[in-house]
Formats: C-alpha cells, structure tokens, sequence
C-alpha cells in the first residue's frame, strides 16, 4: 500500500513537472487568438462600425446614425430572406442530422459488410466545393437536359416534368435538397465518432431485453448521445443560417425572391446596389438573429436534458 502511495506521489510530481506554467500556456494562445480576432473580430467590428454610414464604397461616407438599422426593420426582403434561412435551417436539421443518424446506427450494426467504402461514399460531398455542388444540382433539374426529367421520361411519366427550379410554390425545398444531400456524410462521422463512447455493454443489454433496432436507436442511444446532437445541431443551425453558395449558383435568391436568403440579400445589397452602409447593416442582422437563435435552441436543449435527468 505504502508503495502505491509513492508512486501515485511520484507520478503526480512528474505531471506537475510535465505540465506547463500558466505563463507558457497563456503564450501558446497568443498566436491563435490574435489571428482570431482579426479574421472575425475585427471584421465585426469594422462592419458595425460602417452600418452607421450611408456609403457607397468610395471615400466619402455619411454618418446616418441608426436609419440603416431603422430601414432593416421595416425591410420585408429582408425578413422574407430570414424566413427563407429558417426553412432551409429545419429542413437540414431533420434531413441532415436524421439521415445521418440512421446511417450512422446502419454502419454500427454488426450486419454491415464494407464499412468503410460506405463511410467514404456518404463523406465523400462534405469534400466537394459547395459551387461544384450547385451546378450538379442545376445540372439535375435543368429542364431540357436534366437527369430527373429524363427519369420521368423513361418511367412514362413525362406530364411531370417541370423547370424545377422555377416553380415558385416549392422551389426553396427543392434548392434545399442539395445542402442537405452534401453535408449528411459530415454529421454521420460525428455520430460514428459518439458511438465509440458508448459502453458496449448497454447495448448487448437492449439486445438481451429483446430491444429492436428501432428501440435501440431512440429509447437507448438517443439519450446517451444528447451532448452530441446539441453539437449537431448548433452547427447545423450556424451554416444555414448564413447559407450562401448553393442559392447564388442554383438561383441567385429568384424566382422573384422565392430563394432570397439573408447572405444573398446582404450580397446583393452591396455589391449590385452598392449600398455597402445598409449591406453592413444586414450582416449585424444576420449575426444578432443567427446568435438569438442558436442561444434559444441550447436553452431549449439545456431544458430537455435536464428533464431526462430528473426523470432517470
């Protein structure tokens, strides 16, 4: 006994002779916060800073005080761009998070065979450029020469062709598939990665109770991997919010503005109108609304856990 003491003494004297001092950590964490700050702090800075200003780009700037911001709230582009990230938000978190949560609980089953050709394949858009993805897609839908028309056609269902992407009543669903379809392979390998935390035995248990794959995936693992759906779904809602590619190379935010969505408004605010004062502004917009969200869905999430924990 007396000599376990001494080496657990021993080796906690070593881990404090390992460990760095305060001064050195602190050292390390210069370089990587200050090229933090000035990739995202300082444009957020700046970019607040110019949303007081009527300006166009040039030299000359306006001090106009709060009316780009008093403009934004009266904009209904705008909120009907907000409206339009929502959509597209919800639409990935239950189409990329789910899907990728059954395939995930697929891979991990023991009747799966050539596992890992078929985490290459599904992980395999998350590498392509959104931009390549776009013109896949458009590519798909195009009308004349689309490979989804041409399936109809050769299923003898050619009254159901459409120009995909100009029907306005379901378009932005139909510019969502492809973001959705891109980045389940990231949220797959997240869920494969939680999965290796998962005490094994929890699992042979559910399958002695006579669990099925079903009540497995819900009532057990489910619980168990709450943290990481939390991750999942800030980081969900964090790159829809600012949704940009996809729609500028599919749609460019039309028919209309039936794809309009905050990124490609701010974008064309700015660039098209050259209205860079009020393009400043809708980006603050877009942060405060982005952030107001993200905090609302961990609060709910904190809630719902918590919950669970008084019930178990």
């Amino acid at each position: 006994m007396l000599a376990l003491i001494l080496i657990e003494v021993k080796g906690g004297e070593d881990l404090d002779r390992i460990r760095p001092s305060k001064s050195v950590f602190l050292l390390y964490l210069v370089p990587i916060t200050l090229f933090f700050s000035f990739v995202v702090i300082v444009p957020i800075l700046y970019a607040l800073y110019y949303s007081f200003f009527e300006w166009s780009g040039g030299p000359l700037r306006t001090f106009n005080g709060l009316e780009n911001f008093r403009t934004l709230i009266a904009d209904e582009i705008f909120w009907l761009s907000f409206r339009n990230n929502v959509y597209i938000t919800v639409l990935c978190m239950i189409g990329q998070i789910g899907i990728a949560y059954v395939f995930a609980m697929m891979l991990s089953t023991r009747v799966a065979k050539l596992k890992g050709i078929h985490r290459t394949l599904c992980y395999f858009p998350v590498t392509l450029s959104a931009v390549v993805i776009g013109f896949i897609w458009s590519m798909i839908y195009d009308y004349r020469f689309g490979m989804l028309n041409a399936l109809l056609r050769s299923a003898g269902h050619g009254d159901l062709q459409q120009a995909w992407l100009s029907n306005n009543d379901w378009v932005l669903t139909f510019a969502s598939i492809p973001v959705v379809w891109q980045y389940i392979g990231l949220y797959m390998v997240i869920f494969l990665a939680a999965f290796t935390a998962v005490d094994k035995h929890v699992i042979e248990m559910s399958e002695i109770d006579g669990a099925n794959g079903f009540q497995r995936m819900v009532l057990i693992m489910m619980p168990l991997m709450k943290h990481t759906f939390v991750v999942a779904l800030i980081l969900c809602i964090s790159g829809n919010m600012k949704i940009f590619d996809h729609i500028f190379v599919m749609t460019s935010g039309g028919p209309g503005n039936a794809t309009m969505v905050m990124a490609m408004y701010a974008y064309n605010v700015s660039f098209l109108r050259h209205n860079l004062g009020y393009g400043n502004a809708i980006s603050i917009g877009i942060l405060v609304l982005s952030f107001v969200i993200i905090l609302g869905v961990r609060g709910i999430m904190r809630l719902a856990t918590k919950d669970q924990e008084v019930e178990v």
